[in-house]
């Protein structure tokens, strides 16, 4: 596997790409460039969580993808914790939107400009996110063919279009999560912060919310996408998922969506290998990634013959070496 951290800017070190890159010589050749997914961890908008990152990337490198890992512009520029948010935090111009999902464009045409070395196939990446990186996710899914990406980056839409959407725990809807009555008064305090982590106000107005709200803002050109999360999770209520789902739905866009009954925000791959405690582990959650690799297949199964040519040489009674 050829494993590479790649800065999307000379001058900062905090918004990178790193590579995960399947890479055996000899007979797998045979199968080709081979589709990727493009990972952007959580965070609140603060930072990139580790858990959602490379774990994840390891999940989709075993079904036979390449796996990129973005850490995109967060409030904290790559440090590890969180800001004090018992107080009013003040804006960071340099990484609050829509500077994130710009970047998951950036990734793309890095992406491209080495498909040929990394032997990706273009016509099949798919964008992958949990929490604050599904909202950014989801977000990119609604904004890739717009001027707000193609023109920041002075290309055509068709070079950056994601093939698919991987979307866990999404915060889908701002003017929603304004509205709602969240029971927590810490989560209070948390989206206060975040949104002047990501917007540069915690009480942006109704315009500004409904321009980050991805679930408003579906249209035919949003890709298919695979949805997740949990009914149990207070942080992101579930109700985001299924407003996205609704919107796709309206739109004839293909989905899926897992709703799984237990299990709090933030599981990432539910597994001993995302989790720093048991309360990480749901064994049921966990399933998320077996049933999306099965959606994926639906349109990211590799282009194998029926066949290995040495099945077809014994079947013609050749024999190696003979």
């Amino acid at each position: 596997m050829l494993t590479e951290m790649i800065r999307l800017y000379e001058d900062r070190e905090d918004v990178t790409l790193t590579t995960y890159v399947i890479a055996e010589k000899g007979e797998m050749h045979v199968q080709g460039k081979r589709p990727a997914v493009l990972i952007c961890p959580g965070g609140g908008y603060f930072n990139c969580s580790d858990r959602e990152a490379e774990p994840v990337a390891l999940k989709f490198a075993s079904m036979g993808y390449h796996a990129f890992v973005l850490r995109y512009s967060t409030y904290t520029q790559g440090k590890e914790g969180m800001p004090d948010i018992s107080r009013a935090i003040d804006p960071n111009p340099q990484t609050q939107y829509p500077a994130p999902v710009r970047e998951i464009g950036k990734a793309m045409l890095l992406i491209r400009e080495r498909s040929e070395e990394w032997a990706v196939d273009m016509d099949r990446v798919a964008v992958c996110g949990f929490s604050a990186g599904a909202h950014n996710t989801a977000m990119y899914g609604v904004y890739w063919d717009k001027p707000l990406i193609t023109d920041y980056l002075n290309t055509e839409k068709e070079m950056i279009r994601p093939a698919a959407l991987i979307l866990g725990y999404t915060l889908s809807d701002y003017i929603y999560m304004r509205e709602a009555t969240l029971e927590n008064p810490m989560d209070v305090q948390f989206f206060q912060a975040s949104n002047t982590a990501f917007l540069g106000e915690a009480e942006p107005d109704e315009k500004t919310l409904k321009s980050v709200s991805p679930a408003r803002l579906v249209t035919e050109n949003t890709p298919p996408a695979y949805l997740w999360a949990t009914s149990e999770d207070t942080m992101v209520p579930v109700q985001h998922s299924i407003r996205m789902a609704h919107a796709l739905a309206d739109h004839k866009v293909p989905f899926e969506m897992h709703i799984f009954e237990k299990g709090p925000h933030g599981l990432s791959v539910s597994t001993q290998a995302s989790a720093v405690a048991k309360s990480q582990i749901y064994p049921d959650a966990a399933k998320w990634v077996e049933l999306a690799e099965c959606w994926l297949a639906k349109r990211f199964a590799l282009d194998l013959p029926e066949k290995t040519s040495f099945e077809e040489m014994l079947e013609k009674g050749e024999f190696p070496g003979a």
